[in-house]
């Protein structure tokens, strides 16, 4: 069985508790290392391990990346998970459970600044890199042993290594010779983690896990398949394809070779950001227009930041809105030329939420940018109202520099 060092990559025995080089206890063992090529790479609770490395301060203490009393845990840190705190939890519910929780605002143009940082290191091992959102992505490493001069599995040790101390984060590696499977290894050995998961071994490991383990698997169709008699992955692996295709057309074929760990999918390296969006959640139900205004303005900034961040401008604004009654609105509108810039994202999202002030009261607005497309920064096709483009980029580089207090925008509310 094939065993290194994830710290020094020095081989070591078989039976080896230790390094043989550097006594860490760290080592890497499976049987199939040497071939597997498919990896998952997650940074571990990313927002909030970037937060704690800016602030030394933060470093032991629960922390919660999010705000508001009715809005939502974007992430948190490890410690504040051992409360029972997660992501996507109302951040009442959070601070009920972790009370001594830091809170920090999400800063997102400095998330994205390091998420482009780690796809860089990651586009230095392989050109076959597939981004999944901004802090994990799907590598293919088929045939880069000769470039690298080391298996892929020592690669990825390599590269673990690299970004913690380059970078100050973590990230967990998932090794294995398909997409399913090396996500499945990547939440296996979370923070810090190194997991490998071979497919000779995937479907005992599969069988007692609920179907829902399975990607694409919700709520709604765990609920039908337990009704048709398949609760576990087991269950699925002793049904007959044809049946459950029968029963559930294409769907059925995917969930019998996922129940096997047979994934075909290959990574994609041109898969692109669908959108980008930010939204809150109100601590009182707004009706007024002027309030719900300077709530978009701030949230566009948001947006724009991480659209220039991140290089990309898109040509579809879209509003979200949610009501009292939790019933959920949302309007679009195309711009006919892309764009990253705050003051045109905002005008077409103004536009739209005037149409929907009224009687209505709102508990949530939001405002996203979709139909994307690379850009080279300032060299924007933007270039409709090239004085305000000019402006807006000027600030960009005065608040990178200085800031983001440096200069305030300012926001010019018509009393129609």
């Amino acid at each position: 069985m094939t065993t290194f060092c994830r710290d020094c990559l020095t081989d070591a025995a078989e039976t080896a508790k230790r390094c043989p080089a550097c006594g860490s206890p760290r080592l890497v063992r499976h049987p199939e290392l040497t071939s597997l090529t498919i990896a998952h790479v997650d940074c571990d609770a990313f927002y909030a391990t970037i937060e704690k490395r800016d602030d030394p301060s933060l470093v032991d203490r629960p922390v919660i990346v999010g705000g508001g009393k009715r809005g939502v845990v974007s992430t948190c840190c490890y410690v504040a998970r051992t409360y029972g705190v997660r992501s996507a939890m109302p951040m009442f519910e959070a601070m009920r459970l972790c009370p001594q929780a830091s809170v920090i605002r999400p800063n997102m143009s400095k998330y994205a600044a390091v998420g482009r940082q780690v796809r860089e290191a990651m586009f230095a091992l392989t050109p076959q890199v597939e981004p999944l959102s901004i802090d994990e992505a799907f590598l293919d490493l088929t045939g880069t042993e000769r470039l690298h001069g080391m298996s892929p599995a020592k690669v990825l040790a390599r590269f673990a290594a690299d970004v913690e101390r380059n970078l100050g984060i973590t990230i967990s590696v998932g090794l294995s010779a398909n997409k399913f499977l090396a996500k499945i290894a990547s939440d296996m050995d979370k923070p810090r983690g190194y997991a490998v998961l071979g497919p000779a071994e995937a479907p005992a490991f599969l069988a007692p896990k609920p179907v829902g383990f399975i990607y694409g698997v919700g709520a709604a169709s765990a609920a039908r398949l337990a009704n048709d008699g398949y609760r576990v992955v087991a269950d699925l692996q002793r049904a007959d394809q044809i049946e459950l295709m029968r029963r559930y057309g294409d769907e059925g074929a995917r969930l019998w070779r996922l129940a096997r760990g047979q994934d075909t999918r290959r990574v994609d390296p041109v898969r692109e950001t669908k959108s980008v969006s930010a939204e809150t959640t109100f601590s009182k139900d707004i009706a007024e227009l002027r309030p719900l205004e300077q709530t978009l303005w701030e949230l566009t900034e948001k947006v724009s930041a991480r659209l220039k961040a991140s290089h990309l401008a898109g040509a579809t604004v879209t509003l979200k809105l949610k009501s009292s009654d939790f019933k959920l609105r949302t309007r679009s509108r195309s711009l006919g030329n892309p764009t990253q810039l705050a003051a045109r994202i905002f005008a077409a999202g103004r536009d739209m939420l005037r149409h929907e002030v009224g009687a209505v009261r709102y508990r949530l607005i939001g405002i996203g940018v979709s139909q994307l497309e690379e850009t080279t920064g300032d060299d924007l096709s933007d270039l409709i109202d090239r004085r305000g483009a000019q402006a807006e980029h000027a600030v960009d580089k005065l608040r990178s520099k200085f800031g983001k207090d440096a200069v305030v925008k300012g926001l010019a509310l018509d009393d129609d």
